[in-house]
């Protein structure tokens, strides 16, 4: 199997082979990743990258062995494979959700809906389609492991107003106004800011270009008027979204946009 290098920005690179680490983040961990993945060259690989990254690795080709680890170490994320040659992913998720409530991120090579949702139904909280980014997979990583600290942290106020999103590896602030992309920070004008703000407080929900138009310019919307478009298409341009399957502001055709 022969593996891409990206750079920075999660762009294909024709350079050799190199690690990489977010700017900015830093990566004296303590976090313990289990990795379970038959194909030995997609297992190694993702222990290098979180390896560099600052992590402690727990590395497994099958289940069985996998299973001994989960009861004998701490684990804080695991990263399971689909199909494997003795349990498969999806038996190990179950048993790791019938004791431990840490994240876990699924592997597949699958693309059908109805895999990923027994997966989630399970108990996976991400999947992961093959071939993947690598940075794709250490941003999600940051990202499953900064909500499970902060959901059980005692010292989050629960009822305290939100101020920042993390999406896959898309984080927004409100109070800083910053935007980071796979640990790397995005220019956005205030404009382009409100309009990505908006779109991840409503996650999940589809976004009239009419509402989204009233709520970030405060006036109101006309027909054909195509501001919003215009601003969306820049915005992706600056998030480096694949024009015909955008990862994040995902068009809804007569209806408006959405952040899945």
């Amino acid at each position: 199997m022969t593996w891409k290098t990206y750079n920075d920005l999660g762009e294909e690179s024709e350079s050799s082979p190199r690690l990489y680490s977010y700017k900015g983040v830093n990566t004296k961990m303590n976090e313990s990743i289990l990795i379970v993945d038959d194909e030995r060259e997609i297992a190694d690989l993702l222990e290098v990258y979180l390896s560099n990254d600052g992590y402690t690795v727990h590395k497994f080709y099958n289940g069985t062995d996998a299973l001994r680890c989960v009861a004998t170490e701490k684990i804080d994320l695991a990263l399971l494979d689909v199909m494997l040659p003795d349990i498969d992913g999806l038996q190990i998720c179950r048993k790791i959700r019938e004791r431990y409530f840490y994240p876990i991120i699924m592997l597949t090579a699958k693309v059908e809906d109805t895999d990923k949702i027994m997966g989630l139904t399970i108990g996976a909280d991400d999947y992961i389609t093959k071939p993947f980014n690598p940075l794709e997979v250490i941003a999600r990583v940051k990202t499953q492991l900064r909500r499970y600290m902060r959901y059980n942290s005692v010292s989050v106020q629960q009822n305290g107003p939100v101020t920042e999103y993390d999406i896959r590896g898309l984080v927004i602030n409100k109070v800083s106004h910053r935007c980071v992309l796979y640990g790397k920070e995005i220019s956005l004008t205030p404009i382009e800011f409100s309009i990505l703000y908006y779109l991840c407080e409503h996650q999940g929900s589809v976004v009239s270009s009419e509402e989204l138009f009233e709520a970030v310019w405060g006036e109101k919307f006309l027909d054909n008027n195509n501001t919003v478009m215009a601003h969306i298409g820049r915005l992706r341009e600056k998030l480096h979204e694949p024009p015909r399957k955008p990862k994040f502001v995902k068009t809804v055709w007569g209806v408006g946009y959405t952040i899945e």
